[in-house]
């Protein structure tokens, strides 16, 4: 299979949006800080599959993404039911590593950035090229 004209390049950025839900915050209806990962996991699986390769068809080949690198800088709270716009960019990336940006708004108000290297690795969890196929850089 060869979707390399049809994933995202390097520079390629990708918006969603999502509403903070209630469950998601703590007693003062601020976001707790453990939920910005996983508005950045959506933002990053959603460019994958706009761009023709749903995670799950990676995993039924045996092509696995880890987080071996996170950093996140909170800069303003988000709080329950804010509308926010959580943005990834993919940076060049080569050999076994995937890298993104992202920024994290409500309206024009950056709320956090972050970065994330992700790492290609097989079933067992043995490092592993990048297919071809799925190459994003």
């Amino acid at each position: 299979m060869n979707r390399a004209d049809a994933n995202p390049a390097p520079g390629a950025s990708f918006e969603i949006e999502v509403r903070v839900r209630y469950c998601e915050c703590d007693p003062m209806n601020v976001a707790h800080h453990s939920v910005y990962p996983v508005w950045m996991e959506i933002a990053r699986t959603e460019m994958l599959r706009k761009a023709g390769v749903a995670y799950r068809e990676l995993e039924d080949r045996g092509v696995f993404f880890v987080v071996a690198r996170m950093s996140l800088k909170y800069r303003r709270p988000a709080r329950y039911d804010d509308l926010l716009t959580i943005r990834a960019e993919l940076l060049p990336s080569a050999g076994v590593k995937v890298e993104h940006t992202y920024e994290i708004r409500r309206g024009g108000e950056l709320l956090a950035t972050a970065e994330t290297t992700l790492v290609c690795v097989d079933r067992a969890g043995k490092v592993q090229p990048v297919p071809g196929w799925v190459a994003m850089g």
